[in-house]
C-alpha cells in the first residue's frame, strides 16, 4: 500500500503586525435621522454610535482591504511574496465572483497565494484566524493575510430603522504567522440557522431582476438579535476562556464585534471584568462594520493603548447567520 505524504507545520501561531482603513466620510447621526424620523439622542442612547464613517462612492471594499493589508503586512515585517493564504471575511463585495481575496492578493504583490472569501457576517474575522491559524499549522501556508472587509453603505436603506444608522465601512486586516509559543488559542464557533430571518438580506438578486424587490438591503429584528447577543454570547466568550486556559482578570483586552454599545457594556459586566481589562468602544465613532469590526477595533485600542502589546486579548464576533465565534490571541 502506498502510503500519501502528510505535510505539517509550525507548532504554534500569532498575529504578527495589524492594519486598518476607514471610510473617507465621517457621518454624524443628524445626517440619517430624517428618512427614520428619529434624533441624535435616540441613536446615541441605544447605540453608543456618535459618528460612522462610511466610503465615498468611488471606494470599494477592496480598495479598504488593500489599504489595510499593505499596513498589516508593513507592520509584520515580512515581504509581500511570503503571504500565501489570504482570507477575506466580507458580506458586501456586489461583486459574487471573482473573490475579493483574489482580486487582493494581486493588488497587495501575495501572487501566487491561496485566496478565497469567508461568509460568516460579523463573525467572519474569528473564523479567519481559526482557518488561518489551522492551515498554518497543517503546513498549508507559512504566512496568512486576514481581513474584514465591509462597505455597508451599498447595502442601507435609509428608511430602515432597524438597522440603517448603525453601519460604517472599513477594513481590518492582520497578519498571522509561525511563533514559539501559542498567539492564538482554540476557537470557540458554530451557528444557529434556526435564527437566519433574525438578521440579513431582504431579498436575493433574483428577487431584485425579477422586480419582486428593489436593491437588497440589510435588515435586523432588534431586539431578537440584542437578547441572543446578550445572553447567549456572553456564555461563549466564558467557553473561550476555559478553552484557552486562562481567567478574565489575566486578559489586557476585550474586543467584541462592534454591534451595539450596551451589548458591549452587559459583556463586560457578565464576564466579570476587572478595571484593569481594556475594552474596544470603537463602534463609537466607526459605527458597527460587520466583519471588519474587531481588527479595526483592536487596531485603534493598541493605537491609544501601546502597552497593551503582547498581553491575551478575548474576541468574539456574533452576527447573521446566526453565526459565532471566540478565541483569546496575544496582542502583536
Amino acid at each position: 500500500m502506498i502510503e500519501l505524504k502528510q505535510s505539517t507545520g509550525a507548532q504554534y501561531t500569532r498575529i504578527l503586525g495589524l492594519g486598518a482603513a476607514r471610510g473617507d466620510l465621517v457621518v454624524p447621526n443628524n445626517d440619517l435621522v430624517g428618512p427614520i424620523n428619529s434624533s441624535d439622542e435616540w441613536i446615541r442612547q441605544r447605540t453608543g454610535i456618535i459618528t460612522r464613517t462610511r466610503a465615498s462612492g468611488g471606494v470599494s471594499a477592496v480598495d479598504l482591504a488593500t489599504e489595510a493589508s499593505k499596513e498589516a503586512i508593513a507592520a509584520a515585517g515580512i515581504a509581500p511574496e511570503q503571504v500565501d493564504l489570504v482570507l477575506v471575511a466580507t458580506v458586501s463585495n456586489t461583486r459574487q465572483t471573482p473573490s475579493l481575496s483574489a482580486v487582493l492578493a494581486d493588488r497587495v504583490g501575495a501572487n501566487p497565494a491561496a485566496a478565497y472569501d469567508i461568509n460568516a457576517a460579523c463573525a467572519g474575522y474569528t473564523y479567519a484566524i481559526a482557518q488561518a491559524d489551522a492551515l498554518i499549522r497543517a503546513g498549508m501556508g507559512h504566512y496568512a493575510l486576514v481581513v474584514g472587509a465591509e462597505k455597508l453603505s451599498d447595502l442601507v436603506d435609509p428608511t430602515d430603522r432597524s438597522i440603517s444608522f448603525l453601519l460604517g465601512d472599513g477594513a481590518g486586516a492582520a497578519v498571522i504567522g509561525p511563533s514559539e509559543t501559542p498567539g492564538i488559542s482554540k476557537t470557540v464557533w458554530g451557528s444557529d440557522g434556526s435564527k437566519a430571518d433574525a438578521v440579513g438580506m431582504n431579498g436575493t438578486l433574483t428577487d431584485f431582476r425579477d422586480g419582486v424587490i428593489p436593491w437588497p438591503t440589510l435588515r435586523q429584528e432588534g431586539q431578537t438579535v440584542f437578547r441572543w447577543a446578550v445572553w447567549e454570547m456572553a456564555k461563549v466568550a466564558k467557553e473561550a476562556l476555559v478553552e484557552a486556559g486562562v481567567t478574565a482578570d489575566q486578559l489586557a483586552a476585550f474586543i467584541p464585534h462592534q454591534a451595539n454599545m450596551r451589548i458591549i457594556d452587559e459583556f463586560a459586566k457578565q464576564l466579570g471584568l476587572p478595571e484593569s481589562v481594556a475594552i474596544a468602544r470603537d463602534i463609537a465613532t466607526t459605527g458597527n462594520t460587520s466583519a471588519a469590526s474587531i481588527p479595526l477595533a483592536t487596531h485603534r485600542l493598541l493605537q491609544e493603548h501601546p502597552e497593551l502589546s503582547g498581553g491575551l486579548a478575548l474576541q468574539i464576533g456574533f452576527g447573521a447567520g446566526l453565526v459565532y465565534g471566540a478565541q483569546v490571541v496575544v496582542l502583536p
